[in-house]
């Protein structure tokens, strides 16, 4: 027993090589600590380049301040964005506005953007100073594609030349002439017998207004129009719509301001590249159908003239005509020539539908001027003060394109005691003028009265600004006040607008808005008259 005992109170002895292999306590507790202090030293280190990146930000930022116009001090990488409502980017903006002035910088993310918000500043800038902001900047989603060929988005002589031959060859064919507003005339009758064909049964109005609007740009572009049953047409305007709706959303601001991130991971915004790939996989096939039966001497159309400007400039080593920019400038045309006109269209019904009393006025003043027996005309406008004032209060209460495109300046420019320096973006925000209360009583409240004098004639605003002003102002802007006027007085010269609910129930908020304001989605019924 006493042996036993001896045993459990004296273990056997390890032999030595293998108690010599085995780390002491000592050993382990020194380890640990230097483990620690390891960790601890990486931790203090870490902290004091995040610190120190905080302090170099805000000294570049304090430095600028001389020069920059003031704005709230960004943070590394992310810039100001935790002060940045993306669901709300633009009252974000105009918040920031009213602490800052009408003239400040944002840092979206890690782009510095200068924000001009009201009439003056605006103005200012585009139009007396139109040269130095005559840059484009960024559209970070369309950038995808567009990469800054095209009329749309370049820079410099590439943008002076390609807009220079973009406006007279829409002219040539017609734009801004009696032969577009036959065309025009031509696919109103065609969406008017779209709209009988649905029986007053309740409809969402989208599709059918993307159809009449593209078929118009179509026609000047490819030198055709689709029929309303055409899959492929339909499948280019869901894609055309999705993008378009993309750059309204709370993720596509996000993609705005970490596009150099987001281009790389999964989620909405690899929709919509597959979607721009689409559009301009469907371009280069029409280009390529031109060029096999292109007669030089004949064009048939946009394309046609592009590609025989690219033959006559075979030997300009400096030239801008040649194929990625005939695809990327007709891409442009295409998506400006619908998108904006048929949101504009669609938000107009919805409107009209909340306010029956300035509906039933447009009916009398079309029954009055044009009658029940004949297509309206352009040069009816001239004795429809009210119907031209209502189509530009649709225009300024819908605010389609808020923030503009953006615009960059060209060189180093003095701007209200500002120094802004070459290459900054600028962001001319065109609903703040359209809502500026110095030439709009009621911004916020929507009434023709805005462009009516005492006398109920049509009263013109310089703050009417939905096509932009300065250099780089829509150049389609002719061909769009024609088709919003021909296609509105049409269809209401047809029909009376009826919604599910009653007025009172309409919502007309935006569903979304970013860089697009997007109405919301409807049905409506179209009344036989």
């Amino acid at each position: 027993m006493r042996q036993l005992h001896n045993q459990d109170q004296n273990p056997p002895s390890l032999p030595g090589s293998i108690k010599a292999n085995l780390p002491s306590h000592h050993h382990l507790t020194v380890t640990f600590s230097a483990t620690m202090l390891a960790s601890g030293l990486l931790l203090v280190a870490l902290l004091s380049c995040l610190t120190l990146m905080v302090l170099m930000s805000v000294w570049r930022q304090r430095k600028l301040w001389g020069r920059l116009p003031p704005g709230p001090t960004p943070l590394p990488f992310i810039g100001n964005y935790l002060q940045l409502d993306t669901e709300r980017i633009c009252d974000s903006l105009m918040k920031i506005g009213k602490r800052y002035g009408p003239v400040f910088t944002v840092h979206l993310g890690p782009r510095r953007v200068v924000v001009l918000c009201g009439y003056d500043a605006v103005k200012e800038a585009l139009l007396d100073q139109a040269e130095e902001f005559s840059g484009r900047g960024e559209q970070a989603t369309f950038n995808w594609i567009f990469k800054g060929y095209g009329v749309a988005f370049s820079n410099g002589e590439r943008a002076k030349q390609l807009r220079r031959f973009s406006i007279t060859t829409l002219r040539d064919f017609g734009v801004g002439k009696r032969g577009i507003e036959e065309r025009i005339q031509e696919e109103a009758g065609f969406l008017i017998e779209a709209f009988r064909s649905t029986c007053g049964n309740f409809i969402d109005p989208t599709f059918f207004l993307s159809q009449a609007v593209s078929n118009v740009i179509s026609s000047i572009v490819f030198g055709n129009r689709f029929d309303y049953e055409d899959k492929e047409f339909l499948s280019l305007l869901r894609m055309m719509l999705g993008n378009f709706q993309f750059t309204a959303t709370s993720t596509g601001q996000l993609y705005e301001m970490f596009y150099s991130v987001m281009k790389h991971l999964p989620g909405p915004q690899q929709q919509a590249f597959k979607e721009l790939q689409g559009l301009e996989d469907f371009i280069a096939k029409k280009v390529e159908q031109n060029q096999r039966t292109l007669d030089p001497n004949s064009p048939r159309n946009f394309i046609d003239s592009f590609l025989i400007r690219m033959q006559q400039e075979q030997t300009n080593p400096n030239t801008e005509f040649y194929l990625k920019n005939l695809v990327i400038t007709t891409l442009n045309l295409f998506i400006a020539g619908t998108e904006t006109i048929s949101t504009t269209l669609r938000y107009g019904f919805l409107l009209l539908m909340k306010h029956p009393d300035i509906e039933a006025k447009v009916h009398e003043e079309i029954d009055r001027v044009i009658g029940k027996n004949r297509q309206p005309k352009f040069e009816d406008r001239a004795k429809m003060p009210y119907t031209e004032a209502v189509i530009h209060e649709i225009q300024r209460f819908g605010d389609v394109i808020p923030m503009s495109l953006a615009r960059r300046v060209t060189k180093d420019t003095k701007f209200r005691g500002f120094l802004i320096p070459k290459g900054t973006e600028v962001f001319p925000m065109l609903g703040s003028v359209l809502r500026d209360p110095k030439f709009f009583s009621n911004p916020h409240d929507f009434n023709p009265q805005h462009f009516l004098d005492e006398k109920g004639q049509f009263k013109k605003s310089d703050a009417f600004v939905p096509f932009s002003i300065g250099k780089r102002y829509c150049f389609g802007e002719g061909l769009a006040r024609m088709e919003l006027f021909l296609f509105l007085t049409t269809i209401m010269q047809n029909f009376c607008f009826r919604y599910p609910q009653s007025p009172q129930d309409i919502d007309v908020s935006p569903k979304h808005v970013g860089f697009a304001s997007i109405p919301r989605n409807y049905t409506m019924s179209l009344q036989p008259r």
